[in-house]
């Protein structure tokens, strides 16, 4: 049975997504002839999907389970704030559910689905919630990768409205940076000089020996940031890193023009471009 819940399994279809260049088809003809015969033998497939032999920008084609039709409708919901857009990153599950949980009845049970943005309020999972509402970083990264691919396919002239409802319209790029500057943001500190990470944790928060040894929590708390589950995930949460190098120096025309896609990068970025974008200052 199909259960509606708004998850972000909802989103995950997004991630789905990459793009080929003008290059890679020129110097790969045989790949292009046996991606040809298999898009013939699977019409009733490629009638639902992103048109794969549809040029983009640079003659780009994209390959996505998404069309532009489908990719609008995901992104509304995911960019609401009232829904997956927290002040820090993609929830796990839509704040819908907050007020309006998931009520599922099989044989006289009832089993509800709420949006719990820290720890869980039961002892289901060993009392955790993490795909409740939390923030993850790598399903968050993976997110920001699909925007990016999509970019490279439909350039500027796809926009959207970011966060939904607020009238302000953005290219992918752009929105995939403000996501990597919310999810950024849980480390930094704020005005008062408080991290999003340690949320109410006084030691953490104030403490010399403490305060600038930043913890890579598991997940994240989805309405504060506060850091939860284990403290020690230099792997996935890690990834942070990964996003203040990216998006420090490099303008959505960088990538646009010199976006790397399956190992064939199509220009070399200049590097007076990547100097003159501001980096993104990590206040430690």
């Amino acid at each position: 049975m199909r259960l509606k819940v708004r998850s972000m399994v909802g989103l995950l279809p997004l991630c789905a997504t990459s793009v080929i260049s003008q290059e890679f088809i020129d110097r790969f003809p045989r790949a292009v002839e046996h991606a040809r015969r298999f898009l013939q033998r699977q019409a009733d497939l490629v009638a639902t999907i992103a048109p794969p032999n549809k040029p983009g920008v640079m003659g780009r084609r994209l390959f996505a389970i998404l069309d532009e039709t489908k990719v609008r409708r995901v992104l509304a919901r995911m960019l609401d704030e009232s829904r997956f857009l927290s002040p820090y990153g993609i929830r796990s599950l839509s704040r819908h559910h907050l007020e309006h949980p998931y009520v599922f009845h099989v044989h006289g049970h009832e089993y509800r689905v709420q949006y719990l943005p820290a720890e869980s309020n039961t002892g289901m999972f060993g009392g955790n919630s993490n795909w409740r509402g939390p923030i993850w970083m790598p399903v968050n990264v993976l997110i920001i990768r699909a925007l990016l691919m999509f970019y490279l396919y439909y350039g500027d002239a796809f926009k959207v409205e970011c966060p939904t409802g607020s009238g302000t319209y953005m290219n992918l790029f752009e929105v995939s940076r403000k996501i990597a500057r919310r999810l950024t943001s849980m480390f930094l500190r704020d005005r008062e000089g408080r991290r999003p990470v340690y949320g109410g944790s006084k030691k953490f928060q104030s403490d010399p020996h403490w305060r600038d040894h930043i913890l890579f929590y598991e997940y994240f708390h989805g309405d504060n940031g506060a850091g939860l589950g284990a403290s020690h995930q230099t792997g996935w949460t890690g990834l942070v890193g990964a996003l203040v190098q990216v998006f420090g120096g490099l303008t959505d025309k960088d990538w646009l023009e010199s976006g790397m896609v399956f190992g064939v990068t199509q220009k070399k970025v200049s590097t007076k471009s990547v100097q003159q974008e501001q980096p993104l200052k990590v206040n430690t």
